[in-house]
């Protein structure tokens, strides 16, 4: 298991709720939440067998950036 780390645009309870059903439908990934507090609205996501392109790819589909922080 790895923990994937993303800076998003995701401001607002609203946005998590809008990508939550894009997110569920993937079983690789186990949990994952939104730190609307951080500046770059962080987005951790605990997953088995997904590529980082695969996440920033749900995110995009769901209508928002997503973007891979290294470490």
């Amino acid at each position: 298991m790895e923990v994937l780390v993303f800076k998003t645009n995701i401001r607002y309870k609203k946005n998590v709720s809008a990508i939550h059903p894009h997110i569920a439908k993937h079983p690789g990934i186990i949990k994952w939440n939104v730190d609307l507090k951080d500046a770059d609205k962080i987005l951790r996501i605990e997953t088995v067998d997904l590529h980082p392109a695969k996440i920033e790819g749900i995110i995009k589909n769901a209508g928002y950036k997503c973007e891979e922080l290294k470490d």
